[in-house]
């Protein structure tokens, strides 16, 4: 992840840079000017895996200007899956099949997001690159799901919760030969409400005039009322939450593609 560190440094260097040209570039506003783009993406982030989740991004001009830039009301709603920092597969009998050592629970969070979205450097042409600013902040809610494994003793073989198994086998001494379906146990999900802020930057890029491809590279953070518990401590003389987080800090990068109008 720290690719991803190295990205956000390189585009906050562009952005106070674009900054500057901001002025010099509101005479060409008018020819790329559209009020609503509509994009969907997909989104990886340094608390997540290469593909972290899926987002959807709406942004509509509003009438009155910040600054004599362009303004727009930012909508986005995102799923993605919050991994602890300590998940490491292991594998089984080196055949391939594996699962995650430790791990007793999904975090999957749904995010929709309200706030602003300003261009900062306006594209003159089609070929061109525009620029924006995002500030948005909403809801985060929190849906914990049970992890499954799968055991085995002789020829039986079963699926069961993480949490009924402590180290490499149940207490019924079944032994631990793969990770479960990854469905299982979403009807034993719980949910928990908490509240993110972000702050980003938008590069969009255009082949065709009314149709739109970029990336949207920020921060973000987010709070939830109590600690969730992914990974439990497994030292007895410890709680169970210790070692998992309330609130989390990432940098992200959405890749989002879709139309304007």
């Amino acid at each position: 992840m720290k690719t991803i560190y190295a990205i956000l440094g390189l585009v906050t260097s562009a952005w106070l840079l674009s900054g500057q040209q901001a002025v010099a570039q509101k005479a060409d506003v008018e020819d790329d000017n559209y009020s609503t783009i509509t994009t969907f993406g997909i989104t990886t982030n340094t608390n997540s895996g290469i593909v972290g989740g899926f987002a959807f991004r709406q942004a509509k001009q509003l009438t009155n200007s910040l600054f004599g830039m362009p303004q727009y009301r930012y909508l986005s709603l995102e799923l993605v899956n919050v991994k602890h920092p300590k998940e490491l597969r292991s594998s089984i009998n080196n055949v391939g099949s594996g699962y995650l050592d430790g791990k007793e629970n999904y975090l999957f969070v749904l995010r929709p997001s309200y706030g602003r979205e300003v261009k900062l450097f306006q594209r003159s042409s089609d070929e061109g690159i525009a620029i924006s600013g995002i500030l948005a902040a909403g809801p985060s809610l929190g849906i914990i799901k049970p992890y499954y494994l799968e055991v085995s003793y002789g020829n039986q073989t079963r699926t069961v919760p993480a949490s009924q198994v402590n180290g490499f086998a149940t207490a019924t001494g079944e032994t631990v030969t793969g990770a479960g379906g990854f469905f299982q146990g979403i009807g034993e999900s719980k949910l928990t409400v908490g509240l993110h802020l972000k702050a980003a930057l938008s590069f969009e890029l255009s082949a065709f005039r009314n149709n739109t491809t970029g990336l949207e590279i920020g921060f973000l953070a987010e709070a939830f009322p109590n600690k969730i518990v992914i990974i439990p401590n497994p030292d007895p003389a410890g709680k169970r939450e210790d070692g998992n987080r309330s609130f989390f800090t990432s940098g992200y990068i959405t890749l989002f593609f879709g139309s304007k109008k």
